[in-house]
């Protein structure tokens, strides 16, 4: 026995050796495949925290595309604009198409009329076509009381230019006969004109009196005209300056650059038309702007 158990320092050492390496083996068996299985959950961990982040990122991406694109508000299109058609998406033939209908002096009334003028698709009207906003007198008209119908009867002759009463002069009593034009109404039109020193410019100015109908204010024009108009000061288009410019009502020092920038880029306007180009122009009040201008 003693044979079997006697070694040199060299086969001791060997012995040792082969001892530890057994045991690194039992440790690599039994630790290393918790390592790598925890480590494969670390990763499937992290794999889903980066999930989560990039879905939330795109989320707030897709929000912040949301809130980039321009709002529509409800607007007539009979006043589209060439920077207006483009916002809204349509192509340079179709708004073309829709201000060469307008300078005939007519107006587009319905979602299907504006189809027919400007030729957009039906995909495209069905997206817009709910932001359409027409008058009130369009939308909703009034029957005509046969009262109306007799006192203005097809027998009735126009007055002519001398016939008529002068609007700067004519009293309440004398408004308060034209059908529709009451107490409250006579009163706003004689407040108005009094605001002005030397009275209206033009008839058009009845359209900024509150609660004037156009029928009504047809009625009136049938009856008074303006004979005596307020003097005032008027320019040229193609060379006033911004300062001239927002001293005409309606007009801000914002239109004023607008119209100077647009003047710049056409090398002047060649009618008071072309001002309806012009960028946040108040379309709607053109007509008492012209008052104030000229080529």
């Amino acid at each position: 026995m003693k044979s079997h158990f006697q070694f040199s320092n060299q086969q001791r050492n060997g012995i040792f050796l082969l001892l530890a390496i057994v045991l690194i083996g039992q440790c690599v068996y039994w630790f290393a495949p918790n390592s790598f299985t925890r480590s494969n959950k670390d990763l499937a961990e992290n794999q889903n925290q980066l999930e989560a982040f990039k879905n939330e990122l795109d989320s707030l991406r897709l929000v912040e595309l949301e809130n980039s694109k321009p709002k529509i508000y409800p607007f007539n299109p009979n006043y589209i604009t060439d920077y207006k058609g483009y916002t809204l998406g349509m192509t340079n033939e179709e708004t073309d198409r829709l201000h060469k209908f307008r300078e005939t002096n007519q107006w587009v009334n319905s979602a299907k009329q504006f189809q027919h003028v400007t030729k957009v698709s039906d995909s495209f009207l069905e997206t817009i076509s709910s932001y359409f906003k027409f008058p009130e007198w369009v939308t909703n008209p009034k029957p005509k009381t046969q009262a109306f119908s007799n006192s203005y009867s097809s027998n009735t002759k126009p007055k002519s230019f001398d016939q008529k009463t002068d609007l700067n002069s004519a009293t309440a009593a004398q408004l308060k006969k034209v059908y529709g034009v009451g107490e409250k109404l006579s009163e706003r039109i004689i407040t108005y004109r009094t605001k002005f020193r030397g009275g209206f410019i033009a008839d058009i100015q009845l359209s900024e009196v509150y609660g004037l109908s156009p029928e009504v204010i047809e009625r009136i024009q049938n009856d008074f005209t303006v004979k005596t108009p307020r003097a005032i000061k008027t320019f040229n288009i193609n060379t006033a300056t911004r300062d001239e410019l927002v001293t005409i009502q309606y007009i801000d020092y914002e239109v004023a650059n607008n119209i100077i920038e647009e003047r710049t880029l056409r090398d002047g306007f060649n009618s008071l038309e072309d001002l309806t180009k012009v960028e946040d122009f108040p379309i709607q009040k053109i007509e008492i702007i012209k008052l104030y201008l000229h080529l």
